[in-house]
């Protein structure tokens, strides 16, 4: 009996594991050269999700706020940067452990690539992300992220 019940409060207890891995992405993180933050959050969709919340120069040389600028939809091209989410649909796969399926876009050139995120060495306060496009990873850009403490 002690065996069975054993065997019940492991299966109970791996999805609760795995969703408590899949959750340290979330925070707010400063993007590589400390320009910009984006707080990555868990969507009602499950997947995760980041917006920019901060810029080291939220304003032009006009003083006005930054926009969207070089997106290639017209309809977006005056949408603030401050608030734009840049990264779409990860959802943690556990076997790699990683976050994977998800997208960034880049405001500097107007793209958005295929990305996926890690940490390495059990350091959950330096994010790893790898864009890539054609799905060909090994022909991406990788960036480290630093979490805001």
């Amino acid at each position: 009996m002690k065996k069975v019940l054993f065997i019940v409060a492991l299966f109970l207890l791996i999805p609760v594991f795995i969703s408590a891995q899949a959750y340290r992405i979330t925070g707010v993180w400063f993007t590589e050269n400390d320009s910009s933050s984006v707080e990555i959050t868990k969507h009602t969709n499950g997947k995760y999700i980041g917006h920019i919340n901060w810029l080291m120069e939220p304003n032009d040389e006009f003083g006005k706020p930054k926009v969207d600028d070089e997106n290639p939809d017209p309809d977006k091209i005056n949408q603030p940067i401050l608030g734009l989410k840049i990264l779409r649909a990860f959802e943690y796969n556990s076997n790699k452990d990683r976050w994977d399926s998800g997208t960034i876009y880049d405001p500097d050139n107007g793209k958005t690539y295929s990305c996926y995120a890690w940490f390495e060495n059990g350091n959950y306060d330096v994010l790893y992300l790898k864009g890539y496009v054609l799905g060909i990873k090994f022909l991406g850009r990788e960036t480290i992220w630093k979490r805001k403490k």
